[in-house]
């Protein structure tokens, strides 16, 4: 009996959990630790763009990474004076490690002058991107 009580508690958890994690995965936030952190054409390899950057760190077997993509250039050329930068995670490891990304695809919202307004881990969707832009301009 002990036994189907801890089964059911563990499984209990777990549903929690992956109901938590798909409801936060994707969306966009400010972290404390990115407060003041600029990044520029240095890290990124390409320059800004005149609005505002959108950075997507990926992988190349992440399947969320490709919708990302489409989303982010779909978004990009909507408005005027923003750019997509795609990051290979495993190619820059040092810059991942430094901003803590810890999964793929994470988005970055870079205002015009390169500092961090918003992160997303998961995959963002255009209306939470296009939101965000307007506090990045």
């Amino acid at each position: 009996m002990t036994g189907l009580v801890v089964c059911a508690v563990v499984l209990a958890a777990a549903s929690a959990f992956g109901v938590w994690q798909r409801r936060s995965g994707g969306r966009l936030k400010v972290r404390g630790r990115d407060a003041g952190r600029r990044l520029g054409a240095a890290e990124l390899g390409v320059g800004l763009g005149e609005r505002a950057t959108l950075v997507q760190f990926s992988s190349a077997f992440c399947q969320p990474c490709r919708a990302t993509r489409r989303t982010l250039a779909e978004v990009a050329g909507m408005v005027d004076g923003v750019t997509h930068v795609e990051i290979d995670a495993e190619e820059r490891l040092a810059l991942v490690r430094e901003l803590g990304i810890l999964k793929t695809p994470t988005v970055l919202v870079l205002d015009a002058g390169g500092h961090i307004v918003n992160r997303a881990s998961g995959q963002p969707r255009k209306a939470d991107v296009i939101a965000a832009l307007g506090q990045a301009v």
